[in-house]
């Protein structure tokens, strides 16, 4: 199950998943603290402003007086001045702290994703993944920095607010509140419904983006499958259910605000009805004698205290909807490797971001399976009691059928997984007594499939060394036949080679995948089918390659051409988990077995093929 389909829907609200986020915050202290002092100093003339108009009202207009209105007005003209430079005090550094916060959680976000085994990517996809670091951890920065900014306000507004109404007049504050536990009430019961509508909508989201990552990737089969309609009606049911979700949840969000709305309306009423009895006939109202600045105050401070409470609503509405954003994003930096280094090995030798290459014991090639098992999670066993001894220096072939287990060797060799039961060793020791880093910086991995990132070919071939020279990437380029297409290219070793090199071929990007694998000098080479998708003459040069390539290097090839592999010192068929046949190739075709039908199988339809081309070519017009 890919981890993007786990059902988050079941759980409360985790405080402790925002605690963690806020966290984030509190490593930029001089923004953070920066903002919360702007925040407190405007808070506190908001709260002060209805205490200037209840001032003036019973200083300056019931007794029609001008005495200390020249001070009072420039001292609201002071506060005015204030207040505009906290505002923009904390708009500028809440900017700046939300930017820090999405640099800091997308670095500890793509650390994670470096140390973590591959098997994750093996069962996770890229949708899901691009999801997270792009559109959650953007809408998570954003709450963390402005949401903090936006609680604190409300908050501290709030409670001013409350402090003061009771401060003026506690009968009136009691009777405005009253309908504060109503709104409570109603407040839990519909973030409930929001949060279980938000998280189905970043649930679908994560499948959106996937379903857009495979149509862009697969346009090409798509065209030629006439797959159009068929991939739009799929979409468009994703899309659909994603609609459906967040008009739900827009919906409970919307019926926030009118409820607190008319909630304030009859609390402002009440207030309004009884305090201007207070101001006309203090001798029989039931909250005494009000003057008319502090009814307009209370009024003020009745009808705004719904402002910060509607504003926090609206943060938490926000907030429940990117609750699943934020469990998704801690999950995956939660995601543990299925393979890792013990404490004492990473001392000695350590992790991905500080190595002790210095401390690395030099490899020279020897490799022993010994008893190894193996099982996917979830999954069948794929080898059994399987047991192999290769002395350094020597090129071990191995064929069969799909699914059979070569891959699964070669990747167990790697270290990309580890034995179930059993142990492969390096030269004598467990590799699991070495560092990961010790085993796969002296690994050179060709995939059927080659990658190549943007940039130069001169900066593909130099990925895996990035201290090379100029001169070793082009030695390189010459080791594997590359240099007379690079060579042709407008602007050769420099020339930009686009997306996953798109303006190359297969086989041209095989060659500088081969290129960069021997610019990384390793001592064990993989090649996982790697002639297999190429055309007849690059595999030609590819072939002439290999001689050079693997002399005096332990190398296991993962063949389905046979023709490819006839010099290795040993050739392995097998089936099932197990080595069914191994010898060299004159050995396997003397035992005519599983081997012998196969390459003779091969050979009389290259022979076809040939016969087919010639023919082809003597029919062609002149």
């Amino acid at each position: 199950m890919y981890i993007e389909e786990q059902d988050f829907a079941a759980k409360k609200i985790d405080w402790n998943v925002w605690k963690r986020l806020y966290r984030y915050a509190l490593q930029h202290k001089k923004l953070f603290f920066t903002v919360i002092g702007a925040l407190v100093i405007v808070a506190l003339f908001d709260i002060a402003y209805p205490l200037f108009t209840s001032y003036a009202i019973d200083h300056f207009v019931v007794p029609k007086s001008l005495v200390g209105l020249g001070r009072f007005a420039a001292l609201y003209a002071a506060v005015i001045l204030l207040q505009g430079t906290g505002v923009i005090t904390f708009i500028t550094f809440a900017g700046k702290l939300e930017m820090a916060i999405a640099y800091n959680i997308r670095q500890d976000a793509f650390l994670r994703l470096q140390e973590l085994s591959f098997s994750f990517y093996d069962r996770t996809a890229v949708g899901y993944i691009m999801a997270r670091m792009m559109s959650d951890i953007s809408r998570l920065s954003d709450m963390v920095a402005w949401s903090l900014v936006d609680v604190l306000w409300s908050l501290l507004y709030a409670v001013g607010c409350i402090i003061t109404m009771f401060s003026l007049s506690w009968k009136l504050a009691l009777i405005s509140l009253a309908v504060l536990p109503l709104l409570a009430f109603i407040s839990i019961h519909l973030q409930k419904l929001m949060l279980k509508h938000q998280r189905e909508a970043r649930k679908l989201n994560s499948r959106i983006t996937g379903a857009f990552n495979e149509g862009i990737m697969g346009a090409v089969t798509t065209k030629t499958l006439v797959r159009e309609e068929a991939n739009a009606e799929e979409f468009n049911e994703l899309t659909g259910k994603m609609k459906q979700a967040s008009i739900k949840s827009a919906l409970v969000s919307a019926s926030f605000f009118p409820i607190i709305m008319s909630l304030g309306a009859i609390g402002t009423g009440l207030a309004l009805t009884l305090g201007g009895q207070g101001v006309l006939n203090p001798a029989t109202a039931f909250v005494g004698a009000v003057t008319a600045g502090t009814l307009v105050a209370f009024i003020s401070y009745s009808t705004q205290l719904f402002d910060p409470i509607q504003q926090l609503a609206n943060i938490l509405a926000e907030m429940l909807g990117s609750q699943a954003s934020a469990e998704r994003v801690i999950t995956l930096m939660d995601t543990q490797p299925d393979i890792a280094d013990s404490p004492d090995i990473l001392e000695k030798y350590g992790d991905i971001m500080t190595p002790h290459p210095e401390r690395w014991e030099p490899i020279t090639g020897g490799v022993s399976f010994e008893h190894v098992t193996f099982q996917y999670k979830n999954g069948e066993r794929v080898l059994d009691d399987f047991s192999l001894d290769v002395r350094a220096g020597q090129t071990i072939a191995l064929v069969g059928e799909t699914g059979a287990g070569k891959s699964t060797i070669v990747n167990l060799l790697c270290r990309f997984y580890e034995p179930t039961e059993g142990s492969i060793r390096i030269d004598g020791t467990d590799y699991r007594e070495r560092s990961q880093l010790w085993l796969q910086s002296n690994l050179g991995y060709v995939l059927q499939t080659p990658h190549l990132f943007s940039g130069t070919i001169k900066d593909n071939i130099r990925f895996g060394r990035p201290e090379a020279s100029d001169e070793d990437v082009m030695a390189a380029a010459r080791l594997v036949h590359a240099e007379p297409f690079i060579l042709a290219q407008e602007s050769g070793y420099d020339t930009e080679i686009g997306e996953s090199g798109a303006r190359l071929s297969t086989g041209q990007k095989q060659l500088l995948s081969f290129a960069r694998v021997v610019l990384k000098d390793p001592r064990i080479f993989v090649l996982d089918e790697a002639t297999s998708s190429i055309d007849t003459e690059t595999e030609q040069l590819i072939q002439n390659a290999i001689t050079h390539i693997l002399k005096d290097r332990t190398s296991f090839i993962v063949a389905h051409r046979l023709s490819t592999i006839r010099t290795a010192d040993r050739i392995l068929v097998i089936r099932d988990g197990k080595i069914q046949e191994s010898g060299t190739h004159e050995e396997l075709l003397n035992q005519r077995g599983y081997y012998y039908d196969l390459y003779t199988q091969q050979f009389c339809e290259d022979r076809t093929a040939e016969s087919l081309g010639r023919t082809g070519t003597e029919n062609e017009p002149a």
